[in-house]
This record gives structure tokens, sequence and C-alpha cells, in this order.
């Protein structure tokens, strides 16, 4: 078979897989016969090209991502949250289209993109950004199996919108491996699906298993089509994944019973949807009725209310975080909410549960409206048999028996014991993650393998580590253990900011790491600092200073800390010297920027001497906003504060 047959072999059987979910090969022949093409290309490079499916696997790492100006605005829509709304829209509607025609599209709860092709090959893919200007994650979007490299069609030019979201199994799989590692999680797939897109490294993108529903031609040439429901139709045939519809309806009752066959079918799809869209079929009435300033006025999008259920806590048990924090979970009779099937929730601390009068044996309402970890929203005394009895915090450690003991001024009981098995193992797997000292290979599974064969007590122990230690593990090789002492290695190179966050100091998030970092230079300076030094450090305060100094006083720390600096793990970053432009000065941020993100925005404002806060008061003196702003942005205009886009911004700067 020639390297094109077998292009187009891997195209097919890739589309019946992604697209058509009816396979017709086994997952190990199809990457046998990926791996023939990668040989085959490898022995003659010229022959890659932009459409190969090889070149879907990721691993190239952007130094950032470039602008992409929307030749078609890629606009929101506008909310309706009730029947009443939605009949108002439709009679909107019928004041100026005589007899319209809708279609009703699921809305998926993900990140929309633009997908754009010149003669029938993937040319390039942004984010939606503000509606104007977007960002370039070509490479990324290619990671995404379901999404085409070649059309079945040359067509000239294409652009079409999709929405790009995380599958449910997929997002429960990742955040099941980031709370293991001891990462934080992620709020909801569309969050997941978002920071997964604008990774860097394209091979974590690829990584996350990504999916794609297209649901609009933005642009077209060598295309014919009238209706909105035709260009559907196209897509399917060009090679897309489409969202599923129901034929066009004419009346706006039909238009609600399909909004409610939706919302009854919600948890059966492979991914989260929050409503669904509404839409004129009709192009040629959509151009006479164009847009608002905001939304057009032929579509809207009927926003589903959060989903609860009700169920019984059949039990309250305790969790021990890295920190010794000991978390009641409540365990409950299984329940299936917002597709996915609900077992155990979190419930905080002690004073949730008395507060919130949660009792074992309660019938209670557990709501999980885009949240990873679903919330007890209340207890329903009114179905009490009298069998249900109150909780009280255990007074020892479930897991090594120690006291538990509750701090003043605090919520949080904390394990004391200081050979906690759960503190000890989550601390080390902390120490590791991504972004601490980013040791690959050291996820939960290897570290519990570590730890039970007693090659390692702290973190600091891994640096004394062996091939032949990790070798000798069941089932891990010479290679394994080469790669693992690598990266290990590697993890000393990580500087103070990295470390400072690895070492798990409570309330020392990776924020407070790098500010701290960025302030003392060197692990020396910070250890010799006062309360009242650490204390004036902008976001840093007295109860962090208090933590901080708790954690440097303790001698078994101070033992782990020489070991480090010991083996040549760095403990200096370079000094940063901030700019007086924003000295004094307090910054909120709000909306998307057409071209920097948050993170983006807030280095530069902190690099000159400004702060940035999380909430609009009397005291900020900017609120930097961008598209889609929501309440920050009217608090700021109802307090007189001066309001800033992203021009303006960057004149601030110098830099216009």
């Amino acid at each position: 078979m020639n390297i094109h047959a077998l292009r187009e072999l891997l195209h097919h059987h890739n589309y019946l897989y992604y697209v058509k979910d009816a396979p017709e090969i086994s997952d190990f022949e199809y990457d046998r016969l990926l791996r023939k093409l990668e040989d085959m290309e490898n022995a003659d490079p010229s022959l890659i090209t932009p459409d190969s499916p090889t070149q879907r696997v990721g691993g190239a790492v952007a130094e950032g991502f470039a602008e992409v100006v929307h030749t078609v605005p890629m606009e929101s829509l506008a909310d309706v949250f009730s029947q009443e709304e939605l009949f108002a829209f439709d009679g909107r509607i019928r004041s100026a289209v005589s007899s319209p025609c809708y279609t009703v599209e699921p809305k998926i709860d993900g990140l929309s993109v633009s997908l754009e092709y010149r003669d029938g090959v993937f040319w390039r893919g942004s984010t939606r950004g503000d509606g104007f200007v977007g960002e370039d994650v070509t490479q990324n979007l290619k990671t995404i199996r379901s999404i085409p490299l070649r059309l079945s069609e040359a067509v000239p030019y294409l652009e079409v919108r999709g929405e790009v979201f995380m599958p449910k199994k997929a997002f429960e799989k990742l955040n099941s491996e980031r709370e293991l590692a001891g990462e934080p999680l992620f709020a909801n797939p569309r969050n997941a699906a978002a920071g997964s897109l604008r990774q860097l490294d394209s091979a974590i993108a690829a990584s996350r298993h990504l999916d794609i529903y297209v649901f609009n031609i933005q642009k077209a040439e060598g295309l014919s089509f009238n209706a909105h429901s035709e260009s559907l139709a196209l897509l399917r045939m060009l090679g897309f994944k489409v969202v599923e519809t129901k034929p066009p309806v004419d009346s706006i009752q039909d238009v609600w019973n399909l909004i409610a066959d939706i919302g009854e079918g919600r948890n059966d799809m492979p991914c989260d949807i929050d409503g669904a869209v509404v839409k004129l079929d009709s192009l040629s009435e959509r151009e006479r009725l164009g847009s608002t300033s905001k939304y057009p006025r032929w579509a809207a999008a009927y926003k589903f209310p959060p989903e609860q259920q009700e169920t019984t806590l059949e039990n309250i048990v305790i969790q021990i975080g890295r920190t010794g924090a000991a978390t009641p979970n409540a365990v409950l009779t299984p329940v299936r909410i917002a597709g996915s099937t609900v077992s155990r929730a979190t419930l905080h601390n002690i004073d949730f549960i008395r507060d919130k009068d949660i009792r074992i044996g309660d019938r209670v309402l557990v709501q999980k409206a885009g949240d990873i970890i679903p919330a007890v929203v209340c207890s329903l005394p009114s179905k009490r048999s009298g069998n249900e009895t109150e909780y009280s915090m255990p007074k020892t450690c479930p897991v090594c028996g120690a006291p538990l003991q509750r701090e003043e001024n605090e919520a949080v009981f904390r394990c004391v014991g200081d050979r906690c098995d759960a503190q000890r193992a989550r601390s080390i797997i902390h120490y590791a993650s991504r972004d601490a000292m980013d040791i690959e290979g050291l996820g939960p599974a290897m570290t519990e393998k570590l730890l039970q064969e007693n090659k390692i007590h702290t973190f600091a122990d891994l640096y004394t580590l062996s091939k032949e230690d990790i070798a000798g593990l069941d089932g891990l090789g010479e290679k394994s253990a080469e790669n693992l002492l690598a990266a290990i290695d590697a993890s000393k190179k990580k500087g103070l900011s990295s470390l400072l966050f690895g070492l798990g100091i409570r309330h020392v998030g990776k924020r407070a790491g790098t500010i701290l970092a960025g302030h003392f230079g060197n692990i020396d300076a910070l250890l010799a600092a006062s309360k009242e030094e650490l204390s004036a450090i902008h976001e840093i305060g007295g109860k962090m200073a208090d933590s901080i100094l708790a954690y440097f006083g303790d001698e078994k720390i101070q033992e782990i800390l020489e070991k480090l600096r010991s083996v040549g793990v760095s403990m200096t970053e370079e000094k940063q010297e901030s700019g007086t432009r924003f000295a004094e000065k307090t910054f909120v941020l709000t909306g998307t920027l057409p071209s920097l993100t948050r993170s983006d925005a807030t280095a530069m404002i902190e690099a000159e001497g400004g702060r940035v806060s999380g909430s609009v008061s009397k005291k900020t003196d900017y609120v930097l906003f961008g598209a889609e702003a929501g309440s920050k942005l009217e608090k700021a205009q109802s307090l007189g504060i001066t309001l800033i886009d992203e021009a303006t911004f960057m004149e601030m700067l110098g830099r216009s």
C-alpha cells in the first residue's frame, strides 16, 4: 500500500471512529496502520503533509498565541430563562417575519472556536476571544480527532464555527488524576476544555481527549445553501461532527416541546449542555433582521436551571489532605445528577454541617450545577423519621490515630500526627505536581509503591533514589527508572517559586510562592524575615505570615530543607524589581480581553507596582474590562470608578 492510500485509509477509519461512532477495525489495528505511516514519513520527511494523520499527536511548544482577526464576527446569544421570555422572542420575530421556521439545537457548554479550510485542507483554527479577535490555536485543535484535517470535497474556502468540549468521562478521569496528585481540580468540563485548548504545549492538549460539535458555517466559497438546516447537512457530508437537530418547526409551542426533549435527554449526551439554542432557519430572513450591538436578533439561548436530586445521606466520613486538613464527606445513596452518578459530596467542615442542620440518615438535596464536587444544598427535615443522628467530628485521625485539633479562628480540624500516611503521600504527590516541581512519572501509583517499599519517607528522599530502588518495584524496568530519575534531577532547577509551592505550606499557593520568591530572591532571606516584613508584602498578610513562620520553624522541615540544599535543589530566584507607573493603584479585571489573558494583564500591572483585586470597592482605582463583563463592571459604574479597556490600558503602559 502506498503512502497516499494509507493516509486515505486512516482518514476513513478516523472518521468512522470519532465522528460516526461506528469503528470497523480495532484500536490495535488502527495503531499498527498509523505506525506504518509514521515509519514511511520518517524515512522520507518530504512526504509529510499538513493533513497527515500523524500531525495530530501534539508535542510542539508555542511561545505564545498569535492574534486572529475574525472576518465574520463570532457573536454571542441573548439568553432566555422561561417559556414567557421564549414566546416574547417569537413575538419579536413574527413582527418582522410572516411565517418563521426555527431550528432547535442543544447548547454545548464548551469553548467556541473557528475552523478555516483552504482547498479542503484544515488551515487555521482560533478561539472566539472577544468575538472580533481570537487566538491561533491551530496545533492544539489538530489534536482533536473529530476535526477533519481534510474535507471530503476540496472546497476553495470554508470557515465553520464549533464548540470544543471535554467529554464527561474524560473530565471525570482527569479530575480524579489531579485530585490524587494534589493538584487543583477543574471546576467543570468547560473550564477544563478552555484550559486544555490554551496550553502552549500541544502534547498536553492531546492528552486531554477533547472533542467538538460543529454548528454553523461562518463563510463559504464553492457551496450553495439557503437555510441553516441545509448548511448542517452540508457540514455532515463534508465530514464534520455536527450537533444533532430535529427538522425545522414553524410553531413556538413545537420549539418549546423540542427544548423539553433536549432537557430530558441531556444526561445521555457525552458532553455537558446548559440549554438549547433557537435559530431562525432562513438565512435571508436572518440577514434582514440583523443584529443589535451585542446579539443577533434571529436567535436566542434558552438556559436550563441547575439540576437537583434528592437522596439519602448514609454516612459522613473524614478525608485527610496533604496539610492534615480533616474534611467531612457525605456518603450518599448513589443518584444520577447532570449526567453522572454521585455517591459522595464534600461537607466542607463541621460548621457547614451544623449551619445546614445536616444529620446522618437525612434526605438531602444535592446539586451539581457545573461543579465537579457535588454540593449538598440542604437537608429535608420534614422527611425525618426520627432515626437520624447528629454528627460530631472524631477526636482522632482515621488514618494514623493521632489527635485531630481545631485551631483558634479556623473552621478546619487537622491531624497533628507527623507520620500520617495520608498526609505523607499527598505531600509528595503535590511536591511532584506540574505547577510545583513538575516531576513527570511520579504520580499517585508510583508514590504509593515507593512509600510501601520504604524507599522514601519525605519528598527530600526522592533525590537519593537509585535506579535499583525504582527498577526493582513491581512492573517497572530500567528505562522507567532512568526516565523518573532524569525528571527528579531536572526538578532541582525549577527555582524558588516552584519549591515554595511544592513544599505545601498552608495558605501558600502558586501565586504566593511566586510573590515570595520574587520579593526575597533566595530561601535564606525568606527564612530570616520577620512577621512584620512578611505581612507588609501585598497579598501575603498576617495569616499567611504566621503559617510561613510556623512551617519553617519546625525542626523536621529544617532538616528536609538542608537535605534538599545538599542535593542541589535550587533555592534562589531572580529578584523582581517593580516599576512605579501603577504604584499604590488597585485594579480589578473583568470580562475577556481581546489579546491579553488575565494572568498577562496581572503580571503587567504588578510589574509596574500595581495591585490586582478580585472584587470592586471604593478603594478600586481602575476596572479593566473586556467582552462579556458582568456584575463587577456594573458595580464599578455605580461607584464612579474609572473604566478602561485593553487599548487604554496599553496606552497607560506606553505600549500603544
